[in-house]
């Protein structure tokens, strides 16, 4: 496959920017170091995710696990979990709490998407996953906590189908209200990108420490909980009659035909499913009680023919689950082993234990203040580092027409935001688009006085 013609960074810039990668004090979230690593994760982000789409992201992988910085990685991760569980709730209850923009608070917990999105793009190398050490139980853990609310969500119907914000959009996020919705649509992202991680370290069983096959199967009981996210599939629903799924960070109607298709989501659960419960190893330590054996034999159901032919690997799960339903397994043998356990959680909270309140006084004076020239400044930066060429190379799929569907070359020179296969689709579409191009267009030259040098 061709190898696209654009990078985000240089072989020596990714390596800088891997090695500058370092951990910071919760109290820093949000401050001036912390805004510098964000937009350096942001960039790593991007270009992995473009090394990925051309089967060449092995040099950044080698960049990370050499210098040792999965670890710093999710670290972050969590202090940034912890940061909106413990600190935010704080912040917003401060009477001083009245900020220009929430756009510097959306940046906070938009680091939590991006650092999840670099790991999903780099933990499908093997060493990536060995270099994570000790703290992939945290991972694992991590990686748990986001499934578990997303099954319970799911169950509950509570599962956002609106739109992302899109990069350039971002600082308009103005009120709160807009703010909690946009953070609710990212969770959701997060948990998904989750699923993905904890599907390529399962592919890892055969290499892991013990602790952390047995984290995954007695402590968090994994299985059943992917059971759960089989019956009730969040990133598929039925609305209006119609059928759609999630995929691509988006939500689309599936056309008849495609309705048993198989999407990259389904594959991750099944696949992580059959990781862990074919192994021997796994197969050795895993629990087979009564509960456990009932919920893994609901699989029976969806495992179709329809399901089998598009992953022909699930035919030795089916003859697993026939042979558990007729017998009944040794239980796990107990062994005296000195197991680690996952230490940066606990950490954290320990050294910020007794001191929420004061950081988020902290917080509101110095970080989610900031003056006017701060603010164009911010803005700078986050054009720079999402530039429009740079966008349009993550897209997955060629634009559409605005008007027929088609795929189209041609933009709308005002807005840029419009696509059309031809000058008549242009035309036609026009009177349905002029308000929305508008709009866009005064955007655009709001964003470009921003832009402007004092």
């Amino acid at each position: 496959m061709a190898e696209p013609a654009l990078d985000v960074l240089l072989p020596g810039e990714a390596e800088a920017l891997v090695q500058a990668l370092r951990s910071l004090p919760l109290r820093d979230t949000g401050g001036p170091g912390w805004l510098r690593q964000h937009e350096q994760v942001e960039r790593l982000n991007m270009q992995a995710v473009l090394s990925a789409s051309a089967g060449r992201d092995q040099l950044l992988a080698e960049l990370l696990s050499s210098r040792a910085k999965i670890p710093v990685l999710i670290e972050e991760l969590i202090s940034v979990e912890i940061w909106k569980h413990k600190v935010f709730p704080v912040l917003c209850r401060l009477k001083d709490f009245k900020p220009k923009s929430t756009f510097p608070i959306y940046l906070v917990l938009h680091h939590e998407a991006s650092i999840i999105n670099l790991l999903e793009t780099v933990f499908f190398h093997k060493e990536i996953c060995e270099s994570a050490e000790e703290t992939i139980l945290d991972l694992i853990d991590y990686s748990h906590r986001k499934l578990t609310l997303l099954a319970a969500r799911s169950a509950n119907g509570e599962i956002p189908d609106q739109e992302k914000l899109q990069p350039e959009d971002l600082a308009n996020v103005s009120s709160m209200q807009e703010l909690q919705k946009q953070t609710e649509i990212m969770e959701f992202e997060i948990s998904l990108r989750a699923l993905s991680v904890l599907r390529f370290i399962t592919d890892q069983v055969e290499s892991l420490p013990l602790s952390a096959l047995t984290r995954m199967l007695n402590t968090h009981n994994l299985p059943c909980l992917f059971v759960e996210l089989v019956e009730h599939c969040p990133w598929s629903r039925r609305m209006a009659g119609k059928l759609k799924k999630f995929e691509n960070g988006m939500w689309y109607v599936v056309p008849p035909e495609d309705h048993a298709k198989m999407t990259k989501l389904d594959g991750q659960v099944w696949i992580a499913l059959y990781n862990l419960l074919l192994s021997p190893e796994c197969q050795r330590k895993y629990n087979f009680d009564s509960f456990n054996k009932s919920q893994l034999l609901k699989l029976r159901t969806f495992l179709t023919d329809v399901l089998i032919d598009q992953l022909p690997n699930l035919v030795e799960m089916q003859r697993f689950l026939s042979h558990l339903a007729v017998t009944e397994p040794v239980p796990p043998k107990k062994d005296l082993i000195l197991e680690q356990v996952p230490i940066i959680w606990d950490r954290i909270i320990k050294e910020n234990s007794g001191k929420w309140h004061a950081i988020a006084k902290h917080q509101v004076k110095h970080m989610f203040s900031p003056s006017e020239e701060e603010l164009k400044q911010q803005a700078r930066r986050w054009a720079q580092t999402y530039n429009l060429d740079v966008m349009e190379a993550l897209v997955p799929e060629k634009p559409k027409c605005g008007m027929c569907g088609s795929e189209a070359a041609k933009r709308c020179s005002r807005c840029r935001n419009e696509w059309y296969c031809k000058r008549e689709c242009q035309v036609q579409h026009w009177q349905k688009h002029k308000k929305a191009c508008d709009l866009m267009a005064d955007a655009v030259k709001k964003v470009g006085d921003l832009n402007i040098q004092p």
